[in-house]
């Protein structure tokens, strides 16, 4: 399997070299030159397969032969190896939970399937590697995790400075070894371009990728989950919607590629809170991206999400095609908390701020008798303890994942500008 950059400008280029590379040099992200559905018969008869083998079929066609079989099933095996359990709240809405993992978030699933990755094609290669990630909160600890004491390979992690819940800093800021976090004074899109400049900056003489959603290994492993939760939801006769909380939307673009493999998924809602470049180019159809604003759903803000462009591309850039299929709502803080109070008050089902903005998608959406809504839980609520602990009457229990580090002594380096990055990254 080949990918091409989507600015266009740029040799296309195997998956091994879109992985290590992370960006085009024209600073367009990767996209593979073919999407081959998965065979009918597979779908029709998901409930025999296992979590493992689904996962194998959905993703070898875009590996290739670049990793050998048993290789790329073991890389399987380490990636999930936790659960995705669905959790009614509602007669037709359904949590689909994503946080049970060793960061509690979801991206431990693409952070540890890229580490893997990367780890195999760099296991002959004397050259150290940089990892260099832009984090809105759960990307950095899911990342510093998984590529925590990995050979021939260092990790910089930029995150915005006080845009990060307290949680959220310490697994990324704490772990030491080949971590190491840089506190920007900015929001998460300077953190973001940061990164892409750097890819470019031909005075860096370190080998750089990327592991935020941009790079190819990051963003199409979260295919896997919408597989899982389609062979639970089989037995209900519905047709599906599912409705996603977004930021950089790597997550629902994912889902969106798992529908293009003949996932039979009716509908997908890109839920945003007060950062609604997305929910505007619906309305306008211009796209216009815009700096991001602090919210209590931290790791949706923000103002220039990398992955829509590939949610164009598999729509052929035909803005009807995708009103067709997708809709994106934005909604306040004040929504926000006054769902997670709903929520609790209807099922007791303690939602984080991010899953509260999921479940206002489908509210949104107005579900009909012949549809099931499942929203996507991306994070523990204790990620967001502050928040929920002030807007439920809950105590949040700490799980074994966190108090691991909530101790630990924050070690971070201050980064103010382009130049200081660049200034660390040439020591």
């Amino acid at each position: 399997m080949n990918y091409y950059s989507l600015h266009h400008k740029s040799p296309n280029t195997s998956f091994k070299n879109a992985v290590i590379q992370g960006l085009a040099k024209d600073r367009g992200i990767y996209f593979p030159e073919n999407i081959t559905p998965l065979s009918k018969d597979f779908i029709a008869n998901i409930t025999e397969y296992t979590n493992h083998e689904i996962a194998y079929e959905a993703i070898k066609q875009f590996v290739g032969d670049e990793i050998p079989t048993e290789k790329l099933k073991e890389i399987i095996k380490e990636t999930i190896s936790f659960d995705f359990p669905l959790v009614k709240v509602d007669d037709n809405i359904a949590s689909l939970e994503l946080f049970h993992g060793p960061t509690m978030a979801f991206k431990d699933v693409g952070a540890k399937f890229m580490a893997q990755c990367l780890a195999y094609f760099n296991k002959d290669n004397e050259e150290e590697v940089t990892v260099l990630v832009a984090t809105s909160g759960d990307t950095g600890g899911a990342v510093a995790n998984g590529f925590l004491g990995a050979k021939g390979v260092n990790v910089v992690i930029l995150y915005p400075s006080g845009k990060v819940s307290n949680v959220q800093e310490k697994q990324l800021t704490t772990l030491g070894q080949n971590i190491t976090a840089l506190e920007v004074d900015g929001v998460f899109d300077d953190c973001q371009e940061m990164v892409k400049t750097a890819f470019l900056d031909e005075d860096i003489k370190r080998t750089l990728t990327s592991a935020n959603s941009i790079n190819i290994a990051r963003w199409l492993p979260q295919m896997f989950y919408f597989f899982f939760a389609y062979k639970e939801l089989q037995k209900t006769n519905k047709e599906l919607v599912f409705s996603v909380p977004s930021g950089n939307f790597g997550n629902i673009c994912a889902g969106i590629m798992a529908q293009k493999l003949g996932l039979p998924i009716k509908h997908f809602v890109a839920s945003t809170n007060i950062n609604d470049t997305v929910p505007n180019y619906l309305v306008a159809g211009v796209y216009s991206p815009k700096p991001s604003k602090a919210t209590i759903s931290n790791a949706m803000d923000v103002g220039n999400p990398s992955n829509f462009i590939r949610i164009r591309e598999l729509f052929n850039n035909d803005l009807e095609a995708l009103k067709s299929a997708f809709s994106s709502y934005s909604f306040s803080d004040e929504e926000t908390r006054e769902t997670m109070k709903k929520i609790y008050g209807d099922s007791g089902y303690v939602a984080d701020p991010h899953g509260a903005v999921g479940y206002l998608g489908l509210k949104k959406y107005n579900l009909q008798a012949n549809e099931f809504g499942v929203f996507l839980e991306t994070a523990h609520p204790v990620k967001f303890l502050d928040v929920v602990e002030e807007t439920l009457p809950v105590k949040v229990a700490i799980p074994v994942q966190i108090q691991k580090v909530i101790n630990n002594k924050k070690v971070a380096i201050k980064v103010a500008s382009y130049e200081d990055l660049k200034a660390f990254l040439m020591k």
